[in-house]
């Protein structure tokens, strides 16, 4: 239970003002579908985070537990440090819907996901956690936590929230994290 809660809170904080947050807002002001781009939403990430964490129990298994948990901790606290710089929306493009709006929308999140923030504490989640569904599950809900309501509430959701406030607040959750592996207060796995 500890895996799932963890990855989908820090998921879920860490996709506040996100690329693919911003490309959700974006498909929902051009397509006006809703239910097709959260569906597309949901089988990309479950796609895309489901890689990320059998590349995350590859690294835990071959890196051993010493070495594992300084590759965790300080890979927690660079995420911390990524945070901290916030996504533009200019890098985000929406493209046409030449396979559909369900189609576009899972082509334009896979590929928003590769090497982003949120993929990137997948893959260290899972090396953290031997919990593989819970994981990915966990952080398939933070996605859907952060993004449905950017897709029904469309920028309006972006101006009434602070995102330095919410970036701030998954940057520490990071620093502890990382700080908590490296101390070995949690044990791995």
């Amino acid at each position: 239970m500890e895996a799932f809660l963890i990855s989908t809170g820090v998921v879920a904080l860490g996709e506040m003002g996100d690329k693919t947050q911003l490309l959700a807002m974006m498909l929902a002001a051009r397509y006006r579908r809703p239910l097709p781009i959260v569906w597309g939403i949901l089988v990309a990430t479950l796609a895309n985070h489901a890689l990320a964490g059998l590349v995350g129990e590859g690294v835990a298994r071959a890196l051993g537990p010493t070495l594992l948990r300084w590759v965790i901790g300080l890979g927690f606290i660079a995420m911390a440090v990524w945070m901290l710089v916030p996504d533009k929306a200019e890098e985000v493009e929406g493209g046409k819907a030449r396979f559909g709006v369900f189609g576009t929308t899972v082509l334009a999140f896979f590929l928003a996901e590769m090497g982003d923030k949120t993929q990137i504490a997948t893959v260290a989640l899972a090396a953290r956690f031997d919990a593989l569904v819970a994981v990915v599950t966990g952080t398939t809900l933070g996605m859907m936590i952060a993004n449905v309501p950017a897709v029904y509430l469309g920028d309006r959701l972006s101006k009434k929230i602070s995102m330095a406030w919410v970036h701030l607040v998954s940057a520490g959750i990071f620093v502890v994290l990382g700080a908590l592996t490296l101390l070995d207060v949690v044990k791995l796995g």
